[in-house]
């Protein structure tokens, strides 16, 4: 079997793992009501994109 002939430092194994990462979620203002949405989505709060209505917002708050 083989045996590694020198210790990994700590600095090469952290250099090494510098790609094995969590990335955050780039987040966009929506143009129409201002809530947090994904680039290029419609808005889940107001169901607009680019300035259109798209979609009917649904609202849950009797529910």
């Amino acid at each position: 079997m083989a045996v590694p002939y020198r210790r990994i430092s700590k600095t090469k194994k952290r250099m090494r793992r510098t790609h094995q990462k969590l990335k955050a979620i780039g987040m966009t203002k929506c143009s129409n009501c201002g809530a947090m949405i994904k680039p290029h989505h419609v808005c889940d709060e107001c169901g607009y994109y680019k300035g259109n209505s798209i979609v009917e917002p649904e609202n849950n708050e009797n529910e």
